[in-house]
């Protein structure tokens, strides 16, 4: 379903558990595919900041590509339709979010105001109207919603079918839960805050990989000023994952959300952060001063941060230092 969608670009495979096995790519695709084997011998100590059997483990692509966008998908991930039947080609309408601006100082009321058929409505300021450089485009999904474990046993046969035809841009300061399942970003913008974090293996906790990128990712942007859209595209969720091996993977995030949210919400980033590399290493100081408290894995998550900062430095020498000013690249 996704070759005539794919095919003309180059794809990234980052492979998860045994590194044994050998997965089988169809011929006709441009791509690199990476096990854990690779892994390690590509960052060496480094590697321990690449979770292991979790879906984190996918933000080493992040790290190794060399492409100004990335859009990022689950393997239980399939081509959607609109209602009017059309195949969506999900990549395009990403691309389209991060190629306009966005608008987070003010909500305009007819959403993006960038898109055919929409405008900036009466009282908008022509001051704001500029808008900003779009950092991440957050997709959405149809058939299986993204569901907590409590949600999932709850309602068990729920099935997302209202498709809405809208891209909006998420204010500043407000925080979002960001899903990693149909997610593009521009990398030269936002790349080295893309951490999924320490999930999965050896972890006291999981699922919660693209939750703290995104928390950490929004309050970075809201700091530089970018933007992030949400909305279009869609995709086809396939299938939902085991509710009681969700809650097992869940359970502490659970009760820990209700700490870290307020911490995300109140943390503020210092004038000399001018990258988002020097962010998100002020961010990771925070995170061990005011979340160690919490649990020991916030000690052990926060120089994991510092350690992926390290490590993407080293694979991307020339775009360690890119500065932002304004919302522009210096």
């Amino acid at each position: 379903m996704w070759r005539p969608f794919f095919q003309p670009y180059h794809l990234i495979i980052v492979q998860d558990g045994d590194p044994s096995r050998t997965i089988k790519v169809p011929e006709g695709f441009d791509y690199e595919l990476y096990n854990r084997n690779d892994i390690n011998k590509i960052l060496g100590p480094k590697a321990s900041c690449i979770s292991f059997k979790d879906s984190a483990c996918r933000c080493f692509g992040y790290m190794v590509s060399k492409k100004k966008y990335i859009f990022t998908i689950d393997d239980d991930c399939f081509v959607a339709k609109d209602p009017s039947g059309k195949e969506i080609n999900a990549l395009e309408q990403h691309i389209k979010n991060l190629l306009s601006p966005s608008t987070p100082f003010f909500f305009n009321t007819l959403y993006d105001p960038y898109r055919d058929g929409a405008d900036f409505v009466r009282g908008y300021p022509f001051s704001l109207r500029e808008g900003v450089p779009t950092a991440v485009s957050h997709g959405l999904w149809l058939n299986i919603p993204d569901y907590d474990a409590p949600t999932q046993l709850v309602k068990p046969r729920e099935r997302n079918t209202r498709y809405v035809d809208a891209v909006m841009t998420i204010p500043k300061g407000t925080l979002f839960p960001m899903c990693g399942m149909n997610l593009g970003f521009n990398r030269e913008l936002i790349g080295p805050a893309m951490y999924f974090g320490l999930m999965g293996d050896g972890q006291p906790i999981g699922r919660y990989d693209d939750m703290w990128a995104g928390w950490c990712t929004k309050v970075i942007c809201d700091h530089l000023g970018l933007g992030i859209k949400t909305g279009l595209p869609y995709i086809w969720h396939s299938k939902a994952s085991n509710p009681f091996v969700n809650l097992k993977k869940e359970y502490k995030g659970i009760y820990w959300q209700e700490e870290l949210i307020p911490f995300f919400q109140s943390a503020t980033l210092s004038k000399d952060c001018t990258t988002v590399q020097k962010c998100y290493l002020e961010l990771a100081k925070q995170v061990k001063a005011k979340l160690g408290k919490v649990d020991d894995y916030f000690n052990k998550l926060a120089d994991a941060m510092v350690t992926w900062i390290e490590a993407w430095d080293e694979l991307n020498p020339s775009g360690a230092s890119t500065e932002l000013a304004n919302g522009s690249i210096k």
